[in-house]
């Protein structure tokens, strides 16, 4: 039985998945920065401005965890699930996440990301 309340989860699957989708936007832009796109500079601001929405909303649900008391460390990675570990409060839990999720929910996330503002 978890610990973790319901809403405080919620803080915890963000923390795990924002990352994820800075990773891919970062790759993304770098992709971009080599390939011949007729009009790149576009293709770039449109990267870099979701990357700062993104990270807006990571450093806030970083200051909410910290002021919860929560720590989330990314753990091992056997290539059919990824393991992180989860200090609540002065407990600890440990908690696999399948990586096809990982990835689904990640590939939603960016979806939203990219049409928040439209």
């Amino acid at each position: 039985m978890s610990k973790i309340l319901d809403e405080d989860l919620k803080l915890v699957e963000q923390s795990i998945y924002l990352p994820l989708v800075l990773s891919v936007l970062e790759y993304d832009r770098k992709v971009t920065e080599i390939t011949t796109f007729k009009i790149k500079l576009v293709y770039l601001n449109l990267i870099e401005y979701t990357m700062s929405k993104v990270q807006k909303d990571l450093k806030k649900i970083n200051d909410d965890m910290r002021k919860l008391k929560m720590k989330v460390i990314r753990g091992e990675n056997d290539g059919v699930f990824t393991e992180y570990d989860i200090y609540y409060k002065g407990y600890h839990e440990a908690h696999r996440f399948f990586n096809a999720n990982l990835k689904n929910n990640t590939q939603k996330l960016l979806s939203y990301y990219l049409h928040k503002d439209i």
